[in-house]
């Protein structure tokens, strides 16, 4: 688990320090905000594309051998990021190719997340389920927390080879993804039937509670493929995950452009404001998981970090020009927006069977992530047409409010404690 959770944190952290790099970026490429947007968003057609046969690899096959695979090929991708507008790289359309790098991103990272999601039920009983996602899930905030302190530092300090720092933030942050995707090839083992630092006994007992589950949910009838396709509530789970996604997407992105624009704050005041949401993140997600854990309760461990995160947004919007309300409903909004995540990602292998939850996982996780093109493309879109923050941030919180909304749709009987 710290392994998986370390390896997250350059995929995040690979996927997210364009909203930092954006800062000087902009102005040596002559990017707008909607172009920053729409590489921000254009990321997840890639995953969109790639992500189920992912997913499915690592039921069927190998995590070891694909997880390596795409975490070598995601950094070398966002370590070439790093030589955009550099003279031996000339030629073509720059927009275009900064679209296509993003796109590539995206593709390789595509099967990482909702890999280790199925790769986790390999390993752990359906009771520690919710735990075991909820420690990886708090990657997600605290990557976003260390990337924007790393890509800052990097940022105003690396200058090397006479390269601005913008380069270095892609290059610096690149590299140890391909380090770390060598190592995950000898490090993984595939299935608790492989590992050689279990006991016998352990592998027999742990084997046999996990091939149990799987044929009670085979009982229930509730194995097919196909059930995964045909089921609304699975076309739920897709429309929150879409709006929220978008809602968020979009807060990580332009966040530290917004608080780049408080003027008053020295440049390490603003990073710390940048950093405090996520920081606060990591709390709210634990307490989430835990308490999903121990209730067996989903429906509103999912929706209430949502509806709680639309109003701590509009009260941020609302805020105006009084900075300390505006940091502290940011932080709070920012904050909150991730703590559904544990109870969420239980509810596909509480409700589908073995392969069927494998598949459920990877539309619910590539359709939805669309939104994370949907929510950049229209906050930097918005910002580009009016030259103001606001009309995107609404936006923003109005995605995250119609989310919470449809997650109070979750029905009681889906839940369990997996």
């Amino acid at each position: 688990m710290p392994f998986l959770m370390v390896v997250y944190l350059f995929a995040y952290i690979d996927r997210a320090n364009l909203s930092i790099a954006k800062l000087q970026m902009q102005g040596d490429l002559h990017f707008t905000d909607a172009i920053i947007g729409l590489g921000a968003g254009i990321f997840f057609i890639g995953y969109f594309l790639l992500e189920v046969p992912g997913t499915l690899i690592v039921e069927r096959w190998s995590a070891r051998k694909w997880l390596s695979a795409i975490i070598v090929a995601w950094g070398l991708i966002a370590t070439i990021t790093g030589f955009l507008g550099l003279s031996f790289l000339s030629g073509g359309n720059l927009t275009n190719r900064f679209y296509t790098l993003r796109f590539l991103l995206g593709a390789a990272e595509s099967g990482f997340f909702p890999g280790v999601i199925v790769y986790l039920s390999h390993w752990y009983p359906a009771a520690e389920r919710a735990r075991a996602k909820t420690y990886f899930m708090i990657t997600q905030p605290l990557a976003i927390m260390i990337g924007y302190a790393l890509s800052r530092w990097i940022l105003e300090t690396v200058h090397w080879s006479g390269l601005a720092g913008w380069h270095w933030v892609f290059i610096l942050e690149g590299l140890p993804s391909v380090v770390f995707g060598i190592v995950t090839f000898f490090y993984l083992t595939d299935r608790p039937r492989d590992a050689r630092w279990l006991r016998d006994d352990e592998k027999k007992w742990l084997t046999g509670e996990l091939k149990r589950e799987a044929r009670e949910r085979t009982a229930a009838g509730r194995v097919k493929v196909l059930d995964a396709l045909r089921q609304p509530y699975t076309l739920l789970l897709i429309g929150i995950y879409f709006l929220i996604v978008s809602s968020n997407q979009g807060l990580i992105f332009f966040l530290p452009s917004v608080v780049d624009e408080m003027k008053s704050l020295a440049v390490g005041m603003r990073t710390l404001v940048t950093m405090l949401p996520y920081l606060l993140g990591i709390v709210t997600i634990l307490i989430a998981g835990m308490s999903a854990h121990r209730t067996g309760e989903r429906r509103w461990h999912t929706a209430a970090p949502m509806l709680f995160g639309a109003g701590a947004l509009s009260l941020a919007i609302l805020s105006g020009e009084r900075l300390a309300s505006a940091i502290v409903f940011y932080c709070l909004a920012a904050g909150t927006s991730q703590a559904y995540l544990p109870a969420f990602w239980t509810l596909p292998s509480a409700y589908f069977g073995k392969t069927a939850a494998a598949t459920a996982i990877a539309l619910i996780n590539s359709f939805g992530s669309l939104g994370g093109l949907a929510g950049p493309y229209l906050f930097g879109y918005l910002r580009t047409e009016t030259g103001s923050y606001g009309t995107g941030l609404w936006a923003l919180a109005g995605c995250s409010l119609l989310a919470g909304i449809l997650a109070t749709r979750i029905k009681k009987n889906h839940e369990s404690k997996t």
